[in-house]
């Protein structure tokens, strides 16, 4: 049985659970599904091809990553913590660049490669950003991976990983963020998602759907252990928890306590704006 640099053991979904479970998600069908054992994380086996480098990227001091699980509130957080540390005067004419080209999304290449994705074309915006920031790379190592290592530093990095399966050193060398959300909110959310999205392409019913998200049986899941492992680390220095609702209901609040946790010395007046 495979096992991954963070000690994990990839277990490959049987055919009769992969029927069972993800039979309503229309993107993973015909896709080889495996889960990570301890924990239960779900994913296409092509985070096998990922999974060790992503643990073993080199951070730096300057790095901040945002983490969360998908749909708790990840973009809005990405746009706050870049402009806070890039656009401070909000004059940085890369405020009106995609936000995939100012904040990296660290596993993407696991879905990108996925048998429903096929190549990135090589006119896509990803590529163009590939070939310009990581000259005489192969694409196959990793695109957005290997942005991301070749991004300018400061360098703002978002991931919907639990830290288990993150660089062990993550806390020790950069900042993370971490964001959490009322998991009623978020199955809805994702639920949107999930049937927008072609790479999820899901089918079923609300209902089914908050079934899977209760059984774990959904990409990414378990989404608990996910918040379990961040809470538990919610007292080291280099680690800020943020509650989704806290930043909507008091959100100059939120804004001064990641002031203070990046370091940006922002005046209440650049916050306010």
């Amino acid at each position: 049985m495979e096992r991954t640099c963070s000690g994990h053991k990839v277990v490959p979904l049987k055919e009769e659970e992969m029927s069972e479970k993800m039979k309503d998600f229309k993107g993973y069908q015909g896709e080889e599904m495996v889960r990570l054992q301890p924990g239960g994380w779900l994913f296409p086996s092509s985070f096998t091809r990922f999974c060790d480098k992503i643990y073993n990227f080199k951070v730096k001091p300057e790095d901040v990553f945002i983490v969360a699980w998908p749909k708790c509130g990840t973009t809005w957080t990405q746009e706050i913590v870049w402009t806070m540390r890039n656009n401070p005067k909000l004059d940085n004419p890369l405020a009106n660049s995609p936000m995939s080209a100012r904040v990296y999304f660290l596993e993407y290449d696991v879905f990108r490669s996925s048998k429903q994705h096929g190549p990135v074309s090589p006119d896509h915006p990803t590529m163009v950003l590939f070939r310009k920031m990581c000259p005489g790379k192969n694409s196959q190592d990793g695109i957005y991976l290997q942005i991301c290592e070749a991004a300018h530093e400061p360098r703002t990095i978002k991931s919907h990983l639990p830290l288990s399966l993150l660089p062990p050193d993550l806390t020790k060398e950069a900042k993370v963020i971490y964001v959490a959300r009322n998991p009623k909110d978020v199955v809805i959310s994702f639920c949107h998602h999930c049937r927008m999205f072609k790479r999820h392409s899901y089918e079923g019913s609300f209902e089914d759907f908050v079934k899977y998200f209760t059984e774990d049986a959904m990409v990414y899941g378990p989404y608990w252990l996910n918040v379990k492992e961040a809470w538990e680390r919610k007292d080291d220095p280099n680690l800020h928890f943020i509650l989704y609702e806290d930043l909507q209901s008091d959100n100059m609040e939120e804004l001064i306590k990641l002031n203070k946790f990046l370091g940006t010395q922002l005046s209440s007046e650049q916050l306010e704006k």
